[in-house]
């Protein structure tokens, strides 16, 4: 990307975990300071991330961010002030498909519904880390067909590589055509909406700023930002991302637990 399409960002656009917040999900006085100096410079800025709309939360409050902002991927489209402005949900037909393809897995099942995080048990493998994400605790239930007509997102949750791959691999052969399944970590497999996925995402909140992709920065560390990185204009990724994501990224910056986005909007956004 050109130094002339750089210094025409208008809007920076930046995924939660692994990216704005460090490892202990904080948002570090750096990046705080940082983001107010992109604000002070007139560049819009606004978060994207997997996290249901409880868990960007905090963080929203935190820079006093009174702008549209998206939860599930983008799948939900809100602001701070609690108003939805758009909203897309898995088909219940894909929701029950992938509950049956996954038994017998050694997986966890979530679903997030309602902005509640339903599970089978209420501790687990990453329970805890969620507790942070979600801002919330789980409610547990016996099985989750009460909400397969309004799910926001299901996750299911392995610290085994090849099970997860696997799924993932048969979930998109089924179902690939009508929901957007994927990474968000390594231990995450998620699906959501067909338009919940972060090139959409970042679409419609381009929109809703009234800003154009080629005025749009987007910052991210996992699989699953790849469809914002191939949408907007400059794309960054993070220090400790994996190669493959390092590779689809125009610029790669520090880590999350350097700063990373702070150095980002210093040395390349402002620079």
């Amino acid at each position: 990307m050109s130094a002339g399409a750089k210094g025409g960002i208008r809007l920076f656009i930046s995924d939660l975990d692994g990216t704005l917040v460090d490892k202990k999900k904080q948002l570090t006085p750096g990046t705080i300071a940082a983001v107010a100096r992109l604000k002070a410079a007139g560049i819009g800025f606004t978060v994207i991330s997997a996290r249901p709309r409880s868990g960007v939360m905090p963080i929203v409050e935190t820079l006093k961010l009174d702008v549209p902002i998206g939860a599930f991927n983008g799948g939900t489209i809100f602001k701070r002030d609690g108003t939805v402005l758009s909203q897309h949900r898995i088909p219940p037909t894909v929701v029950k498909g992938i509950f049956e393809m996954a038994k017998g897995l050694e997986v966890a099942p979530w679903l997030f519904a309602d902005d509640r995080w339903f599970a089978l048990a209420e501790e687990g493998p990453h329970f805890a880390s969620e507790r942070v994400s979600s801002d919330q605790a789980p409610v547990v239930v016996e099985d989750f067909s009460e909400w397969y007509d309004h799910a926001d997102k299901i996750t299911f949750v392995s610290d085994d590589p090849p099970v997860l791959a696997g799924l993932l691999e048969k979930a998109q052969a089924a179902y690939g055509d009508q929901a957007t399944i994927g990474q968000s970590q390594t231990y995450y497999l998620d699906v959501t909406a067909t338009s919940a996925n972060k090139g959409d995402g970042i679409v419609a909140l381009a929109e809703s700023f009234g800003v154009p992709l080629d005025q749009v920065a987007v910052i991210g560390d996992q699989f699953n930002d790849l469809p914002m990185f191939a949408r907007a204009a400059v794309s960054i990724a993070m220090g400790q991302a994996p190669d493959g994501v390092k590779a689809k990224a125009q610029h790669v910056t520090g880590a999350n637990d350097a700063d990373g986005v702070a150095q980002a909007i210093d040395s390349i956004i402002l620079a």
